[in-house]
C-alpha cells in the first residue's frame, strides 16, 4: 500500500497555550493556525482560553478580542460583520464559513480555526484569493450589450425576469463552496469552481444581457465547465444557502440545447 506524507516544513505543530486570566465566569478553548513566512518556522496551532462572559456569541468577536486583549499578532481578514463581505471566511469546527456568521455556542468541544483549505497561506487566517479574483475577472462579471444606441435610461426588466436571479445575485465571494470543492483543489488551475460558475450564471440568465453565445463560447471547455462531478460540498457549506451546483447544472443543460438547436 502506497504512504503519502507531508514535507516535514509543512507538518502542523502544536504552537503556544494562553491561559485565561484570573476569574474568568465562561471559558472556552480556540485552536487556531498559526503561520508568518517571515518567522521560518513550520505552521502551528495556538491555543487561547477565552472568557465567554466577556465575549460576543460568534466566531469573530472570539478572534477580535484575542487580537485585541491575548496576542496582536494574529492575523485574519474582517470587514462588515453582518454576512455581507465574505472577508472573515474561514475553516471553522470543519466547515468552510463565515465567522461573524457562526455561533460559537454552535461549535463542539474547542473551538478549531484554519484558513479556507487548499488556498496559498498568506500568514495566518488570510488565505491568498489573487488566482480566485482573476477567474472571476475572466468571466466578464458586467452587463455585455451589443444593441446601440446607448439606452438613455436603466434597462428594464419584467418581475418573472428578475425573479430568475434570485438565489443567484446573493453570492459574496467569500471563496467558501469552491475551497471546499475537491474538484477545484486538484483542478483549480484551470476548472473555474462553483463560484464563478454561479456568478457566470447569473450573467447569463439575466435578461439584459446580449452576449450569451460568448459566455458559453468561453465556458465550452473540458476543465473550465466540466470538472463539476455533483459533489455537492459547495451547496453544503455556503454561508448564503445558495445551490452552486445547480447553477452549473443548468449551464450545462444551455450547452445541451445550444448543441441540439
Amino acid at each position: 500500500m502506497a504512504e503519502f506524507s507531508l514535507p516535514k516544513n509543512s507538518k502542523v505543530q502544536k504552537g503556544k497555550h494562553f491561559a485565561a486570566k484570573a476569574g474568568a465566569k465562561k471559558v472556552r478553548n480556540f485552536k487556531v493556525y498559526r503561520w508568518n513566512p517571515d518567522a521560518g518556522q513550520n505552521p502551528s496551532t495556538d491555543t487561547y482560553e477565552v472568557d465567554l462572559a466577556t465575549c460576543g456569541p460568534m466566531v469573530l468577536d472570539a478572534l477580535i478580542k484575542i487580537k485585541n486583549e491575548i496576542d496582536p499578532s494574529l492575523t485574519f481578514r474582517r470587514s462588515c460583520r453582518e454576512g455581507i463581505c465574505g472577508s472573515c471566511a474561514m475553516n471553522i469546527d470543519g466547515t468552510n464559513t463565515l465567522a461573524c456568521t457562526k455561533a460559537i455556542e454552535d461549535c463542539k468541544g474547542e473551538v478549531k480555526i484554519y484558513p479556507l483549505p487548499h488556498m496559498p497561506v498568506i500568514k495566518d487566517l488570510v488565505p491568498d484569493l489573487s488566482h480566485f479574483y482573476a477567474q472571476y475577472a475572466s468571466i466578464k462579471p458586467w452587463i455585455r450589450t451589443q444593441s446601440t444606441p446607448m439606452p438613455d435610461s436603466e434597462r428594464l426588466q419584467s418581475k418573472e425576469d428578475r425573479a430568475k436571479l434570485d438565489g443567484l445575485y446573493e453570492c459574496i465571494l467569500c471563496a467558501c463552496c469552491s475551497t471546499s470543492c475537491p474538484s477545484y483543489w486538484w483542478n483549480g488551475d484551470r476548472y473555474l469552481g462553483p463560484a464563478v460558475l454561479l456568478q457566470a450564471y447569473r450573467w447569463i440568465i439575466d435578461s439584459r444581457d446580449e452576449d450569451t453565445g460568448a459566455r458559453l463560447d468561453d465556458l465550452e471547455d473540458p476543465f473550465r465547465l466540466y470538472r463539476c462531478h455533483t459533489i455537492m460540498n459547495c451547496a453544503k457549506t455556503c454561508p448564503k444557502g445558495l445551490n452552486p451546483a445547480k447553477a452549473i447544472a443548468e449551464i450545462k443543460k444551455l450547452m445541451i440545447q445550444r448543441r441540439g438547436a
